[in-house]
Protein backbone atom coordinates (compact mmCIF):
# COMPACT_ATOMS: atom_id res chain seq x y z
CA UNK A 1 0.00 0.00 0.00
CA UNK A 2 1.27 3.45 -1.22
CA UNK A 3 1.78 5.70 1.94
CA UNK A 4 -0.59 8.70 1.48
CA UNK A 5 -0.53 12.30 3.38
CA UNK A 6 -3.31 10.29 5.87
CA UNK A 7 -0.72 7.78 6.84
CA UNK A 8 1.84 10.72 7.95
CA UNK A 9 0.15 10.67 10.97
CA UNK A 10 0.77 7.58 12.12
CA UNK A 11 4.53 7.59 11.42
CA UNK A 12 7.32 8.73 13.91
CA UNK A 13 8.91 11.78 14.05
CA UNK A 14 12.21 10.50 11.65
CA UNK A 15 9.93 8.88 9.31
CA UNK A 16 7.38 11.91 8.50
CA UNK A 17 9.56 13.89 6.34
CA UNK A 18 11.50 11.49 4.46
CA UNK A 19 8.01 9.68 3.51
CA UNK A 20 6.08 13.23 2.85
CA UNK A 21 9.30 13.67 0.28
CA UNK A 22 8.51 10.72 -1.70
CA UNK A 23 4.37 11.69 -1.96
CA UNK A 24 3.98 12.48 -5.56
CA UNK A 25 2.58 15.77 -6.69
CA UNK A 26 -0.47 15.17 -8.05
CA UNK A 27 -4.52 16.98 -8.25
CA UNK A 28 -4.71 16.52 -4.63
CA UNK A 29 -1.78 17.23 -3.03
CA UNK A 30 1.31 19.88 -3.39
CA UNK A 31 4.58 20.68 -1.06
CA UNK A 32 6.12 23.99 -0.38
CA UNK A 33 9.55 25.28 0.84
CA UNK A 34 9.33 27.09 4.41
CA UNK A 35 10.76 30.03 2.72
CA UNK A 36 7.64 30.32 0.05
CA UNK A 37 5.47 33.38 0.29
CA UNK A 38 2.28 33.74 1.94
CA UNK A 39 0.62 35.60 -1.72
CA UNK A 40 2.66 32.47 -3.57
CA UNK A 41 0.74 29.87 -1.36
CA UNK A 42 -2.43 31.50 -2.22
CA UNK A 43 -2.61 30.59 -5.40
CA UNK A 44 -2.56 27.25 -4.71
CA UNK A 45 -5.10 27.60 -2.06
CA UNK A 46 -7.21 29.29 -4.45
CA UNK A 47 -6.72 26.13 -7.20
CA UNK A 48 -7.14 23.77 -4.91
CA UNK A 49 -10.35 25.25 -3.56
CA UNK A 50 -11.68 26.14 -7.37
CA UNK A 51 -10.91 22.28 -8.25
CA UNK A 52 -11.50 19.36 -5.70
CA UNK A 53 -9.68 20.46 -2.68
CA UNK A 54 -5.88 18.80 -1.33
CA UNK A 55 -3.64 19.25 1.27
CA UNK A 56 -0.14 21.33 0.89
CA UNK A 57 2.64 20.38 3.31
CA UNK A 58 4.97 23.26 4.23
CA UNK A 59 8.49 22.63 5.13
CA UNK A 60 9.91 20.35 2.03
CA UNK A 61 12.40 21.45 -0.03
CA UNK A 62 13.81 19.48 -3.03
CA UNK A 63 13.93 16.62 -0.97
CA UNK A 64 14.77 18.21 2.19
CA UNK A 65 12.93 18.08 5.21
CA UNK A 66 13.52 21.95 6.39
CA UNK A 67 10.54 21.76 8.60
CA UNK A 68 8.87 25.28 9.63
CA UNK A 69 9.78 25.91 13.45
CA UNK A 70 13.14 28.41 12.78
CA UNK A 71 10.53 30.96 11.63
CA UNK A 72 7.69 31.02 13.45
CA UNK A 73 6.30 34.39 12.74
CA UNK A 74 6.83 33.53 8.81
CA UNK A 75 4.98 30.42 9.74
CA UNK A 76 1.90 32.25 11.22
CA UNK A 77 1.80 34.38 7.24
CA UNK A 78 1.80 31.62 5.59
CA UNK A 79 -1.59 30.06 7.93
CA UNK A 80 -3.15 33.81 7.72
CA UNK A 81 -2.46 33.12 3.79
CA UNK A 82 -6.21 32.47 3.12
CA UNK A 83 -7.26 35.34 5.44
CA UNK A 84 -4.92 37.42 3.88
CA UNK A 85 -4.55 36.76 0.47
CA UNK A 86 -7.54 35.20 -0.91
CA UNK A 87 -11.40 36.10 -2.05
CA UNK A 88 -13.60 35.75 -0.08
CA UNK A 89 -11.31 33.41 2.55
CA UNK A 90 -10.46 30.03 1.09
CA UNK A 91 -11.81 27.80 3.91
CA UNK A 92 -8.31 25.80 5.19
CA UNK A 93 -7.63 23.83 8.20
CA UNK A 94 -4.06 24.03 9.33
CA UNK A 95 -1.89 21.63 11.57
CA UNK A 96 1.73 20.93 12.57
CA UNK A 97 2.64 17.57 11.86
CA UNK A 98 5.92 16.42 14.21
CA UNK A 99 8.87 15.64 12.33
CA UNK A 100 12.75 15.62 12.13
CA UNK A 101 14.23 17.98 9.99
CA UNK A 102 17.46 17.44 7.86
CA UNK A 103 19.70 18.79 10.96
CA UNK A 104 18.31 15.97 13.23
CA UNK A 105 16.60 18.31 15.02
CA UNK A 106 12.72 18.06 16.44
CA UNK A 107 10.47 20.45 14.15
CA UNK A 108 7.25 20.48 13.01
CA UNK A 109 5.79 20.43 9.16
CA UNK A 110 2.65 22.82 8.40
CA UNK A 111 0.07 21.22 7.28
CA UNK A 112 -3.11 22.94 4.98
CA UNK A 113 -5.88 20.97 4.18
CA UNK A 114 -8.09 22.82 1.81
CA UNK A 115 -11.98 22.15 1.53
CA UNK A 116 -13.23 21.87 -2.45
CA UNK A 117 -15.65 25.40 -2.56
CA UNK A 118 -18.82 25.60 -3.32
CA UNK A 119 -18.26 29.22 -5.33
CA UNK A 120 -15.44 30.77 -7.14
CA UNK A 121 -12.30 32.20 -5.19
CA UNK A 122 -9.55 34.56 -6.50
CA UNK A 123 -6.21 36.13 -5.13
CA UNK A 124 -6.26 39.94 -3.91
CA UNK A 125 -4.72 40.51 -6.93
CA UNK A 126 -8.32 39.11 -8.75
CA UNK A 127 -6.16 36.08 -10.39
CA UNK A 128 -8.46 32.98 -10.23
CA UNK A 129 -6.55 29.53 -10.53
CA UNK A 130 -8.01 25.83 -10.98
CA UNK A 131 -5.80 22.64 -10.41
CA UNK A 132 -5.44 20.54 -12.74
CA UNK A 133 -3.28 17.76 -12.18
CA UNK A 134 0.12 18.96 -10.03
CA UNK A 135 0.03 22.63 -11.70
CA UNK A 136 -2.09 25.84 -10.69
CA UNK A 137 -3.32 26.82 -14.09
CA UNK A 138 -4.40 30.52 -14.64
CA UNK A 139 -8.09 30.48 -15.94
CA UNK A 140 -9.24 33.35 -18.76
CA UNK A 141 -12.77 35.55 -17.69
CA UNK A 142 -15.07 33.54 -20.04
CA UNK A 143 -13.37 29.99 -18.56
CA UNK A 144 -13.99 32.24 -14.93
CA UNK A 145 -17.73 33.07 -15.92
CA UNK A 146 -18.04 29.26 -16.97
CA UNK A 147 -16.80 28.29 -13.05
CA UNK A 148 -19.00 30.65 -11.41
CA UNK A 149 -21.82 28.44 -12.92
CA UNK A 150 -20.17 24.81 -12.44
CA UNK A 151 -19.90 25.98 -8.98
CA UNK A 152 -23.96 25.84 -8.53
CA UNK A 153 -23.71 21.79 -8.88
CA UNK A 154 -20.34 21.00 -8.14
CA UNK A 155 -21.07 21.32 -3.93
CA UNK A 156 -24.27 19.12 -4.27
CA UNK A 157 -22.11 16.33 -3.11
CA UNK A 158 -20.90 17.48 -0.22
CA UNK A 159 -24.64 18.64 1.09
CA UNK A 160 -25.78 16.69 4.41
CA UNK A 161 -28.53 13.59 3.47
CA UNK A 162 -31.18 14.39 6.00
CA UNK A 163 -31.87 11.26 8.90
CA UNK A 164 -28.78 9.21 7.39
CA UNK A 165 -26.18 8.16 9.92
CA UNK A 166 -23.37 6.34 9.75
CA UNK A 167 -25.34 3.32 10.74
CA UNK A 168 -26.73 4.03 7.48
CA UNK A 169 -22.95 3.53 5.47
CA UNK A 170 -21.55 -0.14 4.59
CA UNK A 171 -18.78 -0.59 7.76
CA UNK A 172 -17.08 -2.96 5.71
CA UNK A 173 -17.37 -0.43 2.75
CA UNK A 174 -15.71 2.79 4.52
CA UNK A 175 -13.16 0.52 6.46
CA UNK A 176 -11.82 -0.75 3.68
CA UNK A 177 -11.38 2.93 2.21
CA UNK A 178 -9.94 4.31 5.03
CA UNK A 179 -7.38 1.36 5.02
CA UNK A 180 -6.84 2.41 1.52
CA UNK A 181 -6.05 5.80 2.29
CA UNK A 182 -3.10 4.67 4.81
CA UNK A 183 -5.60 6.32 7.80
CA UNK A 184 -6.69 4.26 10.91
CA UNK A 185 -9.46 6.72 12.12
CA UNK A 186 -12.23 6.58 10.34
CA UNK A 187 -13.91 9.98 11.22
CA UNK A 188 -10.64 11.85 10.63
CA UNK A 189 -10.21 10.37 7.26
CA UNK A 190 -13.75 10.99 6.09
CA UNK A 191 -13.51 14.43 7.49
CA UNK A 192 -10.25 15.28 5.40
CA UNK A 193 -11.82 13.92 2.20
CA UNK A 194 -15.09 16.29 3.33
CA UNK A 195 -16.98 13.20 3.34
CA UNK A 196 -18.67 14.45 6.23
CA UNK A 197 -19.96 17.92 6.93
CA UNK A 198 -18.24 20.49 9.50
CA UNK A 199 -20.85 19.15 11.95
CA UNK A 200 -20.27 15.25 11.25
CA UNK A 201 -22.76 14.43 9.30
CA UNK A 202 -22.78 11.90 6.48
CA UNK A 203 -22.81 14.15 3.15
CA UNK A 204 -24.34 13.18 -0.33
CA UNK A 205 -20.98 12.12 -1.53
CA UNK A 206 -20.04 9.23 1.32
CA UNK A 207 -23.80 8.18 0.74
CA UNK A 208 -23.66 7.20 -2.43
CA UNK A 209 -20.01 5.57 -2.00
CA UNK A 210 -20.65 3.69 1.05
CA UNK A 211 -24.80 3.40 1.26
CA UNK A 212 -25.44 -0.21 2.00
CA UNK A 213 -28.49 0.94 -1.00
CA UNK A 214 -28.28 4.74 -1.72
CA UNK A 215 -31.15 4.09 -4.13
CA UNK A 216 -33.18 4.42 -1.75
CA UNK A 217 -32.94 8.26 -1.48
CA UNK A 218 -31.50 8.57 -5.07
CA UNK A 219 -33.54 6.03 -6.87
CA UNK A 220 -32.14 7.42 -10.13
CA UNK A 221 -28.41 6.75 -9.03
CA UNK A 222 -28.14 3.18 -11.17
CA UNK A 223 -26.69 2.05 -14.18
CA UNK A 224 -29.07 0.10 -16.72
CA UNK A 225 -27.45 -1.24 -19.66
CA UNK A 226 -28.97 -2.77 -22.48
CA UNK A 227 -28.40 -5.02 -25.35
CA UNK A 228 -29.86 -4.50 -28.68
CA UNK A 229 -29.93 -6.59 -31.66
CA UNK A 230 -28.83 -4.99 -35.07
CA UNK A 231 -27.43 -1.42 -34.96
CA UNK A 232 -30.49 0.47 -34.35
CA UNK A 233 -32.96 1.21 -31.25
CA UNK A 234 -36.38 -0.33 -32.08
CA UNK A 235 -40.31 0.22 -30.05
CA UNK A 236 -43.66 -1.47 -30.15
CA UNK A 237 -43.63 -4.63 -31.93
CA UNK A 238 -40.08 -4.18 -33.56
CA UNK A 239 -38.55 -3.88 -29.87
CA UNK A 240 -35.19 -5.45 -30.22
CA UNK A 241 -34.17 -5.43 -26.32
CA UNK A 242 -32.24 -8.58 -25.49
CA UNK A 243 -30.83 -7.77 -22.45
CA UNK A 244 -31.40 -5.11 -19.54
CA UNK A 245 -29.96 -5.06 -16.36
CA UNK A 246 -30.10 -2.41 -13.31
CA UNK A 247 -26.84 -2.15 -11.44
CA UNK A 248 -27.27 -0.72 -8.15
CA UNK A 249 -25.84 -0.22 -4.55
CA UNK A 250 -22.43 1.85 -4.09
CA UNK A 251 -20.99 3.69 -6.82
CA UNK A 252 -18.21 0.99 -6.61
CA UNK A 253 -19.88 -1.75 -6.37
CA UNK A 254 -22.32 -0.07 -9.45
CA UNK A 255 -19.20 0.28 -11.42
CA UNK A 256 -18.17 -3.22 -11.01
CA UNK A 257 -21.36 -4.74 -11.93
CA UNK A 258 -21.85 -2.60 -15.05
CA UNK A 259 -18.42 -3.76 -16.02
CA UNK A 260 -19.00 -7.53 -15.51
CA UNK A 261 -22.81 -7.21 -17.78
CA UNK A 262 -20.63 -5.24 -20.51
CA UNK A 263 -18.28 -8.47 -20.42
CA UNK A 264 -21.11 -10.16 -20.64
CA UNK A 265 -23.31 -9.15 -24.19
CA UNK A 266 -20.48 -6.67 -25.60
CA UNK A 267 -20.57 -6.72 -29.82
CA UNK A 268 -17.60 -9.47 -30.54
CA UNK A 269 -16.11 -11.13 -33.15
CA UNK A 270 -13.59 -14.15 -33.78
CA UNK A 271 -9.95 -13.25 -33.90
CA UNK A 272 -6.63 -15.17 -33.25
CA UNK A 273 -5.94 -14.97 -29.44
CA UNK A 274 -2.40 -14.67 -27.30
CA UNK A 275 -3.07 -18.61 -27.14
CA UNK A 276 -2.75 -19.27 -30.29
CA UNK A 277 -6.51 -20.30 -30.90
CA UNK A 278 -9.24 -18.20 -32.46
CA UNK A 279 -11.56 -16.75 -29.68
CA UNK A 280 -14.46 -14.06 -29.44
CA UNK A 281 -13.04 -11.39 -28.76
CA UNK A 282 -14.78 -7.40 -27.85
CA UNK A 283 -14.59 -5.32 -30.83
CA UNK A 284 -14.64 -2.12 -28.66
CA UNK A 285 -11.60 -2.12 -26.47
CA UNK A 286 -12.74 -2.77 -22.48
CA UNK A 287 -10.20 -0.21 -21.48
CA UNK A 288 -12.45 2.62 -23.57
CA UNK A 289 -15.55 1.41 -22.33
CA UNK A 290 -14.54 0.82 -18.70
CA UNK A 291 -13.37 4.40 -18.58
CA UNK A 292 -16.55 5.63 -20.08
CA UNK A 293 -18.70 4.30 -17.37
CA UNK A 294 -16.45 5.29 -14.75
CA UNK A 295 -16.44 8.74 -16.13
CA UNK A 296 -20.01 8.55 -15.83
CA UNK A 297 -20.74 7.26 -12.60
CA UNK A 298 -18.42 9.45 -10.85
CA UNK A 299 -18.72 12.30 -13.03
CA UNK A 300 -22.94 12.82 -13.65
CA UNK A 301 -25.17 14.77 -12.41
CA UNK A 302 -27.06 13.68 -9.46
CA UNK A 303 -28.86 16.42 -8.64
CA UNK A 304 -30.98 15.80 -11.76
CA UNK A 305 -33.67 13.24 -11.05
CA UNK A 306 -35.95 11.30 -13.74
CA UNK A 307 -32.50 10.17 -15.52
CA UNK A 308 -30.22 7.79 -14.99
CA UNK A 309 -26.75 6.49 -16.53
CA UNK A 310 -27.84 3.72 -19.49
CA UNK A 311 -25.16 1.49 -21.13
CA UNK A 312 -26.67 0.81 -24.73
CA UNK A 313 -24.89 -1.96 -26.67
CA UNK A 314 -25.44 -2.46 -29.79
CA UNK A 315 -23.92 -4.74 -32.58
CA UNK A 316 -21.27 -2.26 -34.23
CA UNK A 317 -21.12 0.27 -30.94
CA UNK A 318 -21.11 1.07 -27.12
CA UNK A 319 -23.22 4.47 -26.46
CA UNK A 320 -23.02 5.42 -22.34
CA UNK A 321 -25.40 8.15 -21.57
CA UNK A 322 -25.06 10.65 -18.14
CA UNK A 323 -27.30 12.88 -16.99
CA UNK A 324 -25.96 16.33 -16.90
CA UNK A 325 -23.74 18.63 -19.50
CA UNK A 326 -20.21 19.13 -19.29
CA UNK A 327 -18.71 21.63 -17.00
CA UNK A 328 -18.37 24.96 -18.86
CA UNK A 329 -14.46 25.13 -18.31
CA UNK A 330 -14.47 22.01 -20.94
CA UNK A 331 -13.85 22.70 -24.09
CA UNK A 332 -16.20 19.64 -26.06
CA UNK A 333 -14.39 20.27 -29.35
CA UNK A 334 -11.09 19.78 -27.97
CA UNK A 335 -11.59 16.96 -25.65
CA UNK A 336 -7.56 15.90 -26.40
CA UNK A 337 -6.77 18.82 -23.83
CA UNK A 338 -10.21 19.00 -21.30
CA UNK A 339 -9.00 20.59 -18.20
CA UNK A 340 -9.64 19.01 -15.11
CA UNK A 341 -12.98 19.87 -13.47
CA UNK A 342 -15.13 17.41 -10.79
CA UNK A 343 -18.56 17.99 -10.60
CA UNK A 344 -18.71 15.92 -7.98
CA UNK A 345 -15.07 16.62 -6.06
CA UNK A 346 -15.85 14.20 -3.11
CA UNK A 347 -16.88 11.15 -5.16
CA UNK A 348 -14.11 11.76 -7.53
CA UNK A 349 -11.32 12.14 -5.26
CA UNK A 350 -12.55 8.82 -3.38
CA UNK A 351 -13.10 6.46 -6.37
CA UNK A 352 -9.41 7.52 -7.00
CA UNK A 353 -8.11 6.75 -3.82
CA UNK A 354 -9.91 3.39 -4.65
CA UNK A 355 -8.14 3.38 -8.27
CA UNK A 356 -11.24 3.77 -10.09
CA UNK A 357 -10.15 5.10 -13.17
CA UNK A 358 -8.10 8.16 -14.41
CA UNK A 359 -8.38 11.90 -13.63
CA UNK A 360 -11.48 13.57 -16.38
CA UNK A 361 -9.07 14.78 -18.43
CA UNK A 362 -6.11 11.74 -18.18
CA UNK A 363 -9.22 9.04 -18.90
CA UNK A 364 -10.53 10.93 -21.83
CA UNK A 365 -7.02 10.79 -23.48
CA UNK A 366 -6.60 7.19 -22.34
CA UNK A 367 -9.90 6.13 -24.11
CA UNK A 368 -9.09 8.27 -27.46
CA UNK A 369 -5.25 6.56 -27.25
CA UNK A 370 -7.07 2.87 -26.75
CA UNK A 371 -9.81 3.10 -29.77
CA UNK A 372 -6.98 4.32 -31.93
CA UNK A 373 -4.55 1.53 -31.01
CA UNK A 374 -6.82 -0.30 -31.62
CA UNK A 375 -7.36 1.18 -35.20
CA UNK A 376 -10.84 2.36 -34.40
CA UNK A 377 -12.15 5.80 -35.09
CA UNK A 378 -12.03 8.80 -31.99
CA UNK A 379 -15.08 8.67 -29.29
CA UNK A 380 -17.49 10.97 -30.15
CA UNK A 381 -19.30 13.13 -27.57
CA UNK A 382 -23.26 14.08 -28.33
CA UNK A 383 -24.64 16.36 -25.58
CA UNK A 384 -27.37 18.45 -24.59
CA UNK A 385 -28.59 20.82 -22.09
CA UNK A 386 -29.60 17.89 -19.91
CA UNK A 387 -26.95 14.65 -20.31
CA UNK A 388 -23.79 13.74 -22.52
CA UNK A 389 -23.51 10.39 -24.86
CA UNK A 390 -20.21 9.10 -25.30
CA UNK A 391 -20.00 6.94 -28.83
CA UNK A 392 -17.48 4.11 -28.90
CA UNK A 393 -17.83 3.03 -32.40
CA UNK A 394 -16.16 -0.21 -33.97
CA UNK A 395 -15.53 1.56 -37.22
CA UNK A 396 -12.08 0.84 -38.72
CA UNK A 397 -9.62 3.46 -39.57
CA UNK A 398 -6.29 2.19 -40.38
CA UNK A 399 -3.52 4.92 -39.53
CA UNK A 400 -2.00 4.40 -42.80
CA UNK A 401 -5.06 5.25 -43.85
CA UNK A 402 -5.57 8.23 -41.88
CA UNK A 403 -2.58 9.75 -43.47
CA UNK A 404 -3.60 9.64 -46.95
CA UNK A 405 -7.14 11.37 -46.28
CA UNK A 406 -7.96 15.32 -46.74
CA UNK A 407 -7.36 17.29 -43.68
CA UNK A 408 -10.86 17.55 -41.40
CA UNK A 409 -11.73 13.75 -43.06
CA UNK A 410 -12.40 12.53 -38.89
CA UNK A 411 -14.77 15.78 -38.89
CA UNK A 412 -16.37 14.44 -41.25
CA UNK A 413 -17.38 11.04 -39.89
CA UNK A 414 -17.79 12.30 -36.58
CA UNK A 415 -20.55 14.73 -37.89
CA UNK A 416 -22.43 11.53 -39.99
CA UNK A 417 -21.84 9.17 -36.84
CA UNK A 418 -23.50 11.37 -34.71
CA UNK A 419 -26.55 12.54 -36.55
CA UNK A 420 -26.63 8.71 -37.91
CA UNK A 421 -26.89 9.93 -41.37
CA UNK A 422 -26.34 13.41 -43.12
CA UNK A 423 -26.35 15.13 -46.50
CA UNK A 424 -23.36 17.02 -48.24
CA UNK A 425 -25.05 20.54 -47.63
CA UNK A 426 -25.29 19.78 -44.10
CA UNK A 427 -22.03 18.34 -43.47
CA UNK A 428 -20.54 21.70 -45.26
CA UNK A 429 -22.53 23.88 -43.16
CA UNK A 430 -21.66 22.19 -40.36
CA UNK A 431 -18.03 22.27 -40.93
CA UNK A 432 -18.06 25.88 -42.86
CA UNK A 433 -16.59 24.31 -45.92
CA UNK A 434 -17.86 24.74 -49.32
CA UNK A 435 -19.56 21.91 -50.79
CA UNK A 436 -17.07 20.88 -53.29
CA UNK A 437 -14.54 21.02 -50.43
CA UNK A 438 -16.66 18.45 -48.79
CA UNK A 439 -17.42 16.36 -51.78
CA UNK A 440 -13.58 15.68 -51.97
CA UNK A 441 -13.84 14.75 -48.23
CA UNK A 442 -16.61 12.51 -48.71
CA UNK A 443 -14.94 10.75 -52.12
CA UNK A 444 -11.75 10.02 -50.07
CA UNK A 445 -13.50 8.72 -47.44
CA UNK A 446 -15.63 6.62 -49.52
CA UNK A 447 -12.68 5.24 -51.62
CA UNK A 448 -11.13 4.26 -47.98
CA UNK A 449 -14.45 2.06 -47.50
CA UNK A 450 -15.25 4.41 -44.58
CA UNK A 451 -18.54 6.02 -45.72
CA UNK A 452 -21.22 5.15 -48.55
CA UNK A 453 -23.64 7.26 -50.15
CA UNK A 454 -27.13 6.69 -49.84
CA UNK A 455 -29.49 7.99 -52.85
CA UNK A 456 -31.84 7.23 -56.15
CA UNK A 457 -30.16 9.47 -58.36
CA UNK A 458 -27.28 12.02 -57.98
CA UNK A 459 -29.91 14.81 -57.54
CA UNK A 460 -32.05 13.10 -55.33
CA UNK A 461 -32.85 15.85 -52.62
CA UNK A 462 -33.43 12.99 -49.85
CA UNK A 463 -30.08 11.37 -50.02
CA UNK A 464 -27.42 11.19 -47.55
CA UNK A 465 -24.22 9.58 -46.89
CA UNK A 466 -23.59 7.32 -43.87
CA UNK A 467 -20.58 4.90 -42.07
CA UNK A 468 -20.05 2.14 -44.01
CA UNK A 469 -20.37 -0.20 -41.33
CA UNK A 470 -24.05 1.02 -40.03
Amino acid sequence: MAVTVDHLWSLPPDEVGPAACALQEDQWFDRKSSRTSAKKLAKTLVAMANAEGGTVIVGLCDGAVEGTDRNATHRNDLVQASHDHTEPPVRVRCELLKCTNEEGLDDHLLVVTIDASSVVHTTKADECFLRIGDEDVTLRFAQRQELVYDKGQSHFDGIAVPEVSFDDLDASAVTEYVEEVGGSDVERVLAARTLTTPGGAVTIAAYLLFGRHPQIRFPEAYVRVLRYEGTERETGRRLNVTHDVRCEGGLTNMIEQAADQVERVQPTRTALAGSGRFERQGLIPRDAWLEGIVNAVVHRSYSIGGDHIRVEIFENRIEITSPGRFPGVTRVDDLRNIPRFARNPRIARACADLRFGQELGEGIRRMFDEMRAAGLVDPLYRHTPASVTLVLAAVPLNPAVAELLPSRSGEVMDHIRSSGGMSTGDIAEALGLSKPATLTRLRALRDAGLVTWVGKSPKDPRAYWKLHSE
